[in-house]
């Protein structure tokens, strides 16, 4: 396919339809130059955005965390969305909304005088891992850590937050893997690049408690359905030499959806009936 800055279509920027090529910004915006940035990655299923509505509401969450405003209301930000979607002829896609800190009066840290901007964008996507979604992803252990919440805005899905990902991503993939696992900053498992993780032992479920790291909403979506299906799930602290211990795997994430893991660093999992389980009703919940 053509790069994203040069395919056929339209891009919702700043309140209409716009020919894609024609999606721009100034090299002087300040999210360019300090990340001010958020987003939020969607999926939409048979024309409908699953969880849209949550998607749009932490768009919001994560702006204020970032101490600006977005000027449409989750309402129109819900109608754009949509909008998008009829233009481009897309059903089933992936939705990416962004706003941040354009090129205004500031052009230091401060920003306070620089308007915001919002763009809504959205594409055929199919597997993010690929076959590793049937055959279980391979992941490396991340040499960073997921910060502290003190340090930095953590339950925000801001731009920033995401560079140590694409760096632990590039080193993943170098070695023949599909993504790579984060500790935080305690030593605990936390997360992968750009999804929550699940581990199975003894019909029992344990995931990392979100206490450094975004609560994903897939996460969330599939704690309810392990609850549904009276599975005891354990959000707590998971030190990384438990995982000798565990026997299956999985990740959730919109991107991701779920997607079993083989294996993480020197630990093995087998892709088991409750991942299967789980990856299945998943499937066809969000198409529901």
């Amino acid at each position: 396919m053509a790069g994203y800055d040069d395919r056929d279509g339209k891009i919702w920027m700043d309140g209409k339809l716009i020919d894609w090529r024609a999606a721009n910004v100034h090299i002087l915006s300040h999210a360019l130059h300090y990340a001010s940035s958020v987003f939020e990655g969607e999926r939409a299923y048979n024309g409908r955005i699953f969880k849209s509505r949550e998607h749009s509401e932490r768009l919001h969450f994560s702006a204020g965390e970032l101490d600006f405003q977005i000027p449409w209301t989750v309402d129109e930000i819900e109608a754009a969305k949509q909008e998008v979607l009829t233009a481009n002829g897309l059903t089933d896609g992936y939705v990416r909304a962004v706003a941040w800190r354009g090129a205004g009066e500031d052009m230091g840290v401060a920003s306070a005088r620089n308007p915001v901007h919002l763009v809504i964008a959205a594409w055929e996507w199919g597997a993010y891992y690929g076959d590793a979604k049937t055959r279980g992803a391979r992941l490396d252990i991340s040499k960073w850590k997921r910060p502290s919440p003190e340090t930095i805005p953590v339950h925000a899905k801001a731009a920033g937050l995401y560079m140590i990902c694409t760096t632990s991503k590039h080193v993943a993939e170098a070695k023949g893997c599909s993504d790579a696992l984060f500790m935080d900053y305690r030593g605990y498992v936390a997360e992968a690049t750009g999804a929550n993780i699940f581990f199975v032992k003894d019909g029992e479920v344990h995931t990392p408690l979100p206490d450094c790291f975004l609560n994903g909403l897939t996460r969330q979506t599939v704690i309810g359905m392990l609850k549904d299906r009276q599975i005891k799930v354990h959000e707590r602290h998971i030190m990384p030499e438990e995982m000798e211990g565990f026997e299956q795997c999985w990740l959730t994430g919109t991107a991701a959806e779920v997607t079993p893991v083989g294996q993480i660093g020197d630990y093995n999992f087998e892709v088991g009936a409750l991942t299967r389980e789980i990856a299945e009703g998943y499937e066809k919940l969000v198409r529901s």
